[in-house]
């Protein structure tokens, strides 16, 4: 991708004024305004991978969960955080960690480029052997037990193609139809990278699109699968750190997975959020001027199937869920071949998963605003339940983020918008050993992570275009019978939480 002068984070003039759903909360006469995206270099962030990128390589070339170079990860995040003065705890839970220990894939004699799923069970010592059998392509292949109708698949290897339903109910349908076993193909260009999300009942493989549409035309060809496989319980940690200051009833969460694959150290997969996230906590500090507390989530397990943010929001009764106002998602911010996408929290796009809860549109609007600032055009990114907002979205909070792209292919129109390589992986590195510190596009790392701190900051002083809340200023305003409220009056109005200061940076959502 071209490198491009960044903007400075005041160019994000303006900003609230396009976010006008958000009351602007006016700093205090005595206190200096505070711009937290200035404050955000991409020097500061990039050190962050460096650490990163000395634990994987001190530690087998990985920090995948259950291993020493993610213990070391948690450690060296959660004594940050510690040192910044935020209130830290690094909850543990146990899970299934899956290990592939062979995989290989022929159909009619010939050799077929693919991966098992994860939690793929195994086949029989040796593989398995049978006929393809392929499914028809519907809006939703192989979702619906009537998908199968008039397809015989039963001791079979069915194909179906990827979209409308996650990996692990394709396989529990095909499994229940009577198929052996199953092969998924990816709808978009590039290799398929997926989970189960679980044990699954039949083992089941990835492939390209390309490999898949080949296949489709070769049904009745045999198929010879070999997978073999183990899972073993596995205890990790999350690292969750709370500002000390701030409503902790309307609670501003950001988050990032910090684990990464086991085939490498996961700089950009996501070394790259999870550093943005913790430079923006370690700017804003433990104890900052903000209306509404900030909560940091550095998820472990994430590429096991998204498992530390789900049982973290799963440990949370119905009114600490209720504390959380919204959820903002950074994951892999600094692709090689970046694009910048936001999630389509309206659905807007009118494709994909639909919208996100009620709120989701607003963050939205706010993360394209924080970009566009700085020149920075962003298309939307459907949530499609591979990132760790997932479990925020399933029991009603808002949710937004920002992404730069995986295994998908940059198209003509993207590159000429953004730069890059037409016809090449936003990431091609993505879930490989080459995702590493000399592969990061540090331009749109940088951007997006000056984004993410502006957004952030603009929630701490006012989530009302989210949530309807308002800080007591804005209550107070409502209740004047004097007009509108000045920055005179703001600076005598009752403060948040007494002898805190309010130092709100102007021009944010």
């Amino acid at each position: 991708m071209s490198l491009r002068t960044i903007t400075s984070g005041r160019a994000v003039t303006g900003f609230l004024a396009a976010c006008t759903a958000l009351a602007l909360t006016v700093a205090p006469a005595s206190a200096a305004p505070r711009d937290l995206a200035d404050e955000i270099s991409g020097d500061a962030v990039n050190r962050h991978l460096i650490a990163l990128q000395r634990i994987a390589d001190q530690n087998g070339g990985n920090r995948a969960s259950g291993r020493p170079g993610y213990e070391a990860s948690v450690d060296y995040v959660a004594g940050k955080l510690r040192d910044a003065g935020f209130d830290v705890t690094t909850p543990e839970f146990e899970y299934q960690a899956y290990y592939l220990d062979a995989f290989s894939l022929a159909v009619a004699g010939q050799p077929t480029e693919g991966d098992a799923l994860e939690y793929s069970p195994s086949t029989p010592q040796g593989g398995l052997k049978a006929p393809l059998a392929v499914l028809p392509v519907d809006p939703t292949p192989g979702c619906e037990a009537t998908d199968y109708q008039g397809t015989d698949v039963a001791g079979k290897v069915v194909l179906i193609q990827r979209g409308a339903c996650a990996f692990g109910d394709k396989q529990r349908i095909a499994a229940e139809a009577g198929a052996a076993a199953a092969i998924v193909y990816n709808n978009v260009d590039g290799p398929l990278n997926g989970t189960l999300g679980g044990p699954g009942q039949i083992p089941t493989a990835g492939v390209s699109k390309q490999v898949g549409e080949a296949l489709a035309g070769q049904a009745g060809a045999e198929v010879h699968l070999d997978v073999q496989s183990r899972v073993e319980n596995v205890r990790t940690r999350n690292v969750v750190a709370q500002t000390r200051t701030g409503r902790p009833d309307n609670v501003v969460m950001a988050g990032a997975h910090l684990d990464s694959v086991p085939e490498g150290p996961g700089i950009n997969d996501n070394g790259t959020g999870s550093a943005g996230m913790l430079e923006t906590a370690l700017r804003m500090g433990g104890s900052p001027h903000v209306n509404n507390a900030v909560r940091f989530g550095f998820w472990g397990a994430e590429e096991s199937g998204l498992v530390g943010s789900t049982k973290y929001v799963q440990s949370l009764s119905f009114e600490q869920q209720l504390d959380i106002a919204l959820y903002l998602n950074f994951d892999m911010i600094g692709s090689p071949n970046a694009g910048y996408f936001a999630y389509d929290g309206d659905n807007s796009d009118g494709v994909g998963a639909g919208p996100g809860p009620q709120g989701s549109g607003q963050i939205e609007k706010d993360l394209v605003a924080a970009l566009a600032a700085n020149g920075v055009e962003t298309e939307g990114k459907d949530f499609d339940g591979r990132s760790d907002y997932g479990e925020f979205i399933a029991v009603g909070i808002p949710a937004g983020g920002l992404f730069t792209g995986a295994e998908e292919i940059k198209t003509e129109e993207q590159a000429a918008k953004w730069g890059g390589t037409a016809g090449v992986a936003f990431d091609p590195n993505y879930h490989k050993p080459g995702d590493t510190l000399a592969n990061v596009d540090r331009v749109a790392l940088e951007r997006n992570a000056k984004a993410a701190a502006a957004v952030i900051e603009g929630y701490s002083a006012s989530t009302e275009g989210v949530n309807g809340m308002q800080s007591r200023a804005q209550r107070a305003q409502l209740r004047s019978a004097e007009g509108p409220l000045t920055a005179q009056r703001v600076a005598t109005a009752e403060p948040e939480h007494a002898g805190h200061a309010h130092a709100c940076a102007p021009n944010r959502v």
